[in-house]
């Protein structure tokens, strides 16, 4: 596991934007291996009120400060201005799933100091999400 995973989950909570009602979608799955892995995590979807049993968080701005570390599963366009607000709420480590990633939305992170993975790693591999 490289420095910037191990860094990424170290974080005392979590957030997952372009969390999902839908089962089969990522932005679910993800939400769903924090919680296999007893991680404090926090669904962000500005148009849904709960999401596997957890309410839902309308803007990143309104996350706990104990959020460190945020996986985004978005389009690409949509990745570009939440990584913008993650930057101005003090978020420190972003994680792009397959798909999400952005030229900008990296360059980005670099510019302002985030630890960015956006290299096709899944965070679903690396906690070994069980799909039940």
């Amino acid at each position: 596991m490289n420095h910037a995973i191990r860094q990424f989950l170290t974080s005392p909570a979590y957030a997952v934007a372009g969390a999902s009602t839908n089962r089969q979608k990522f932005g679910n799955k993800v939400l769903r291996c924090y919680q296999q892995n007893q991680k404090t995590v926090y669904p962000v979807n500005p148009s849904v009120d709960e999401i596997e049993g957890l309410p839902c968080i309308r803007a990143i701005a309104d996350l706990p400060d104990t959020v460190n570390s945020l996986s985004i599963i978005t389009p690409p366009a949509v990745t570009e201005k939440i990584v913008e607000q993650a930057i101005a709420k003090g978020i420190r480590n972003i994680w792009m799933q397959p798909g999400a990633q952005s030229a900008a939305a990296i360059a980005n992170c670099l510019k302002h100091g985030v630890s960015v993975i956006a290299d096709g790693s899944c965070v679903l591999v690396e906690l070994g999400f069980q799909d039940h």
